[in-house]
């Protein structure tokens, strides 16, 4: 166990950086439309971690990098967590990389209906390390899956996708692989008018990916993160939403598709968020 103890922070935020680096010269390369990169700082005192309980307080530091070309578009984001002692000071590294293919871009025909302003396919992949004496999570997952990209203001995404995770905790000797399962996934951010306020977020419904690594049942997971920011830059004078800061709320319910008999399996967590672009 002492030789995942000890995450080097330091060192990841410098090969988030060139991976950031790297995403943003692919879009470039491919003639980004457009392109966003943001450090961002979130806080809140009521974390809630599966066998240990809620009331966990955490600094979370991201790096974000979305950007749109002629082919879809792609977001790129590392949260970086600290906890305190009711969670071991354990830190983690989680990492997300989403790539959205829109057909009507690809194909040059329109291909709205209804409510929806075009169809596509999303895939990409989840990676995190956690230090935490308990579990040490090392979860590798893949995604894919057909899009509807819905007519609003800003954009609403709904994706059904399937998923294939593993993971490697600590006392297990071989990494385990768990069933394909799928999830709905909602992923938006809508303006409030002109009042400088947008609202954003996601949800994901997990579907059970059948048993764990120690061979017990896993629930299907609800997980609700809805913030809503405020664009101080303009206000400000430094530029149009080149600093914002708001509030965010997270419901998690089966936490990790832990039971909700398993005590920490419900996450009610505000928090709060500010972020810098540039």
């Amino acid at each position: 166990m002492a030789m995942h103890k000890t995450i080097n922070m330091g060192k990841f935020a410098v090969s988030a950086l060139a991976a950031t680096a790297v995403f943003a010269g692919i879009s470039q390369a491919s003639a980004a439309d457009w392109s966003d990169t943001s450090l961002g700082y979130r806080y809140g005192t009521n974390y809630a971690e599966p066998y240990v309980g809620d009331g966990i307080s955490k600094n979370i530091y991201n790096l974000t990098h979305v950007s749109g070309d002629k082919y879809g578009s792609n977001f790129f984001n590392i949260d970086m967590l600290q906890s305190d002692s009711k969670d071991s000071n354990a830190q983690e590294a989680y990492v997300v990389y989403r790539r959205t293919m829109d057909f009507g871009k690809i194909t040059g025909k329109k291909l709205a209906f209804g409510p929806v302003r075009s169809v596509g396919v999303n895939f990409g992949f989840d990676w995190n390390t956690k230090n935490d004496p308990g579990y040490t999570s090392r979860k590798r997952m893949l995604v894919v899956g057909p899009t509807l990209m819905m007519d609003v203001p800003g954009f609403l995404d709904i994706s059904l996708l399937a998923m294939r995770e593993s993971n490697q905790p600590v006392g297990v000797t071989s990494r385990y692989t768990y069933e394909t399962h799928p999830m709905i996934a909602a992923v938006w951010g809508i303006p409030v008018g002109n009042s400088g306020f947008s609202f954003e977020g996601f949800l994901n419904y997990i579907a059970s990916k059948g048993t764990n690594e120690y061979g017990g049942p896993t629930a299907p997971e609800v997980n609700i993160d809805a913030m809503l920011m405020y664009d101080l830059g303009t206000a400000f004078g430094i530029g149009k939403n080149t600093f914002r800061a708001g509030f965010e709320y997270q419901y998690w319910r089966n936490k990790f598709g832990n039971p909700s008999s398993v005590n920490g399996s419900l996450a009610k967590t505000p928090m709060a968020r500010v972020e810098y672009h540039f």
